[in-house]
């Protein structure tokens, strides 16, 4: 059987060698990892299903492959027949394997990524695809600082101690695979990895074969569909897993290796524990902008169960810790500390008491860190009495309330060995516990907020109505500030209890009551999105002060759409001239840039260039007022909303725009793709910190004043072109609704947020998540590419002289090089043929014109980004990336095939599915388990089975992309 298997996957090798001929490398393991997955899953499928339903698996393969292989559309109507011949529950089990094999596909990348990076290290090569080019090897970049670029390593030592990145996860609903179905993932990548490990012994390799199979099996078996939405709460407990399985230990390891690569440039010295090198903060369950699921009381639900996870993981440490430091020299400090402790009569519960029985009076670490446990113990109980109760009888001063106090003890051990001559065990585990604390706090992640102005706004004008003094929301934006600054100055209490409020208000308010309630350190920043003067920040200033909040949080100004980002550097002057609110932001201010929104109102070229120029100008601005500007970038997994390489991103931004400080968001899959294993959040923890420090010492170039002025000019030409077919085209909408899934996108069930933040907006209203997520799925990425072709065009036709100059900008400016990387990237991904069929199938007969000159539009597009690039073919220069897509690609397309047929079925108001005569007892008892599927959804509004093919045909495309949104 697996022979058969194999053998009919034999040519896959041959075909992917030929697509980049002479550019793999031969020890490039890809093909026969996929091969070895695919294999035992097509022997699980026969024997789950069938002879027949496997037959069925291969033959939309092989139709699928011979479409990639010739681009012949009636391959494709070949494919859509067969497809459409099936049963609903036959349906489901074809999208379902389709989907399974593709996410398998990826666990046979992610393990051949890793087998090449350990075969690189070993041999100290660093010249592919994960070099300096696209990645950031702590090592190698500070040798290249020193040794290339002439920084002394003291120079080195105090840029990177002192530098700061700020990674905040967010749950935006972009994670379409199920946290169970990504936790067997883990359990198919580890046996995998270990079945080809040199040592393996043939019992090794049987057992691991089988436990292979059985995870297979496993994940298949599971159900990929949410049923319901989840929670916030649930979103909050899914991101943070990622600290118990991979952060939270791997946070000392990467900080460790720092300290090794430091003392191989001559810096004897450890990274102090205390450096602020790498912060975790979360928007999960404080994002509220356009999320009625985000209630106060969520919030202040998130916080408690982040401290009591938080002080869980430090209780599960701390005992290993206590063993450890058995040792009985000491310091007079601690050892008079550690009497006193042993000596106290408050000792009397039973717990301690049994403690203090085992702890010997010469051991005092474990006296002083017995102490530490205990109270780690009283403060998980505590956060767990009040999340489960909203009380709690453990009074706070049993517990830890703020790091100082848990850190004190800590760092007594540490010095007290120092002292002792036992550096090398302080700098052991203890070191490491130091460190931990340091970076993750009593609260696991710091929660920042974020509203939309306009809630503040409508806060402030019900104030000032109850006041009588006329409304704010009509008044100018002077007078607001004049009414907020005296405000602010003075002292009287702004409003009572008698406050009329909506339930819109009562929620803004409640939301601040909960920042002045919980401890100050479980909360980051405050966003206000769609943020445009300087009055919205000086309200949620007041509304703080108000609400009693006793440390205030920082206040962060949103910046998204084109006009906005254009307008931010006059914005933020007019706050900084402010007296008032220059005293209170001690000369440091955060500025958020959005890439999401600003990719949607202008398209991706004119969105990239206005958030570059406006970088720039802030920090103009902040200089001339004094202040340490820090960029928050609320960056997407996708493209077309500013993902990208960590490496490549951080270095094409504007000189002295990063200069040490960097935040930016991990959304929803980026977060499994960046710390879903131990060597991904490794590698992740290093690019983000040496690419920071790579910035810093030594920015990337500026740009010529004439390529600026050319830039200029063809980001006018791409925003007219962007906004000519997406908003002014009266065709678009129904195109853009009868062309894609976006109608039921929001079946997925993929996030606690609306797709819109109007439920009957049209494109304007809709969120950048799903306007990218739809032109995915159809591999078509429109959003991405639309406005590159006619502004190219325009710069050529008008001189051609600046081809040339496009060329050298190609070759010279890291920014420019980076957009059209990435955007020849998407070319790579997309099929406008696969689009075509949409159009056939779903689109009315009086659109296929506006299909036709869009898929036009995007083949003149990618034929002037490789003229501009100087490549014959898409992704020339990558062939480890261009091998990867092509092994996805004929599993997509069966996919694709299957949804817009199944989207025809159920957009059709006469179709009605019945099932079959055969799907009868007969039936049922041959194949069981593909009717059984068709009874999992008896709540949806359509046919049997076809909802469920939908979801799941959106969800095998999403991993064969990539990218969701």
């Amino acid at each position: 059987m697996a022979t058969r298997n194999l053998e009919k996957l034999a040519s896959i090798d041959a075909q992917l060698r030929l697509l980049v001929p002479g550019k793999v490398s031969e020890d490039d393991k890809l093909v026969e990892y996929d091969a070895l997955l695919l294999d035992r899953f097509l022997d699980i499928l026969q024997d789950l299903h069938g002879e027949d339903l496997k037959e069925m698996v291969q033959e939309c393969y092989e139709l699928s492959a011979e479409y990639e292989g010739k681009q012949d559309p009636k391959k494709l109507e070949d494919l859509g027949n067969v497809l459409m011949s099936l049963d609903p529950g036959d349906s489901i089990v074809i999208a379902k394997s389709f989907s399974h094999m593709l996410n398998l596909a990826n666990l046979a990348e992610e393990v051949q990524i890793a087998y090449r990076r350990r075969i690189k290290l070993k041999k100290g090569d660093f010249g592919d695809e994960n070099s300096a080019t696209t990645e950031s090897d702590i090592e190698e970049t500070l040798k290249r600082l020193v040794v290339q670029l002439k920084k002394s390593p003291e120079e080195v030592f105090d840029a990177l101690k002192n530098q700061t990145v700020d990674l905040v996860f967010t749950a935006h609903p972009t994670q379409s695979v199920r946290r169970s179905l990504l936790q067997k993932h883990g359990r198919i990548r580890n046996c995998l990895t270990q079945l080809y490990a040199k040592d393996i012994t043939p019992d090794d390799k049987q057992e691991l074969d089988e436990a292979l199979q059985r995870e297979i099996q496993a994940a298949f078996r599971t159900d990929e569909i949410r049923r319901t939405p989840p929670t916030p709460q649930d979103e909050m407990r899914a991101g943070m897993s990622y600290f118990h399985e991979t952060i939270w230990k791997g946070v000392p390891k990467f900080l460790r290796r720092v300290d090794t690569a430091l003392k191989n440039i001559g810096i004897n010295e450890r990274i102090p524990y205390n450096a602020p090198l790498i912060q975790f903060s979360s928007w999960m369950g404080g994002d509220r902008d356009g999320n009625p699921r985000v209630t106060p009381e969520v919030t202040r639900d998130v916080c408690l169960l982040a401290r009591m996870m938080a002080s869980n993981l430090y209780y599960s440490q701390i005992e290993d810790l206590m063993f450890e430091l058995s040792m009985w020299r000491c310091s007079d400090e601690l050892r008079c500390r550690a009497t006193e402790l042993h000596n106290s009569s408050k000792r009397d519960a039973k717990h301690y008491i049994e403690f203090w029985k085992q702890v010997p009076a010469n051991e005092p670490y474990r006296v002083i860190l017995g102490d530490v446990r205990d109270k780690l113990y009283q403060t998980r109980e505590r956060s767990r009495h009040l999340l489960a109760n909203g009380t709690s009888d453990i009074p706070a001063e049993a517990t830890f309330t703020n790091v100082e106090q848990f850190l004190e003890p800590l760092e007594l051990c540490y010095r007290s060995l120092c002292v002792c001559g036992d550096r090398a065990i302080a700098d052991g585990s203890l070191l490491d516990f130091l460190r931990q604390v340091s970076t993750f706090g009593l609260s696991l992640v710091r929660l920042d907020i974020r509203q939309e102005s306009d809630r503040h706004t409508d806060v402030m004008d019900a104030i000032t109505k109850h006041l009588e003094i006329g409304s704010y929301r009509e008044w100018s934006e002077e007078r607001r500030q004049e009414w907020l600054l005296s405000e602010l100055i003075g002292k009287r209490p702004l409003f009572g209890p008698d406050l009329p409020k909506t339930e819109e208000i009562a929620d803004v308010l409640d939301t601040f009551h909960v920042l002045a309630e919980l401890p100050e350190d479980c909360f980051g920043a405050y966003i206000i999105s769609m943020a445009t003067s300087p009055s919205d920040v000086l309200a949620v200033e007041l509304l703080q002060r108000e609400c009693h909040v006793k440390q205030p949080l920082r206040v962060v100004p949103l910046f998204e759409k084109l006009d906005d980002l254009d307008a931010a550097p006059a914005a933020v002057a007019r706050l900084f001239s402010i007296d008032w609110y220059r005293n209170r932001i001690d000369g440091k201010q955060e500025v958020m840039i959005g890439y999401s929104d600003s990719g949607k109102d202008a398209g991706r070229l004119s969105a990239a260039w206005q958030l570059y120029k406006a970088q720039e100008e802030l920090i103009k601005v902040a200089k001339q007022f004094g202040v340490k500007l820090t960029m928050f970038h609320g960056r997407g997994g996708t493209v077309g909303r500013g993902g990208g390489p960590t490496h490549l991103a951080i270095l094409s931004q504007p000189p002295d725009t990063v200069h040490g400080s960097l935040r930016v968001t991990v959304q929803g899959e980026v977060i499994e793709q960046s710390f879903g294993e131990e060597h991904l959040c490794f590698r992740t923890l290093q690019r983000f910190t040496a690419a920071t420090l790579e910035h810093g010492m030594h920015p990337p170039v500026s740009p010529k004043p004439e390529w600026r002025a050319l830039m200029d000019e063809i980001a006018v030409v791409a925003t007219a072109e962007y906004r000519s077919i997406v908003f002014q085209e009266p065709r678009f909408v129904e195109y853009f609704r009868l062309a894609t899934p976006e109608t039921e996108y929001g079946r997925m069930n993929i996030g606690s947020r609306p797709s819109k933040r109007k439920p009957s907006g049209g494109i304007e209203s809709l969120r950048a998540i799903p306007w990218i997520f739809a032109w995915t799925q159809t591999r078509f990425h429109l959003p991405v590419w639309l406005g590159f072709g006619a502004a190219f065009k325009c710069a050529i036709q008008k001189d051609i002289k600046n081809l040339q100059m496009l060329r050298e900008m190609y070759k010279e400016w890291p920014f420019f090089r980076v957009t059209i990387d990435l955007i020849e990237m998407v070319f790579a991904k997309g099929d406008p043929g696969i689009a075509a069929l949409y159009d056939k199938i779903l689109v009315s007969e009086d659109l296929w014109s506006f299909g036709e000159r869009l898929r036009a539009n995007y083949e003149e597009t990618k034929g002037l980004l490789l003229q501009i690039a100087g490549h014959k073919d898409l992704l020339e220069d990558n062939p480890y990336l261009k091998q990867r897509l092509r092994l996805r690609d004929s599993y997509i397309t069966t996919l694709n095939v299957l949804q817009g047929y199944t989207l025809k079925r159920i957009r059709d108001s006469n179709y009605h599915v019945k099932l079959r005569p055969h799907i009868s007892k007969d039936y049922v008892d041959s194949s069981k388990s593909a009717a059984e599927l068709v009874k999992l959804n008896p709540t949806s509004e359509y046919a049997p089975g076809l909802e469920d093919t939908l979801i799941l045909t959106m969800k095998g495309i999403a991993a064969g992309m990539q990218n969701t949104g």
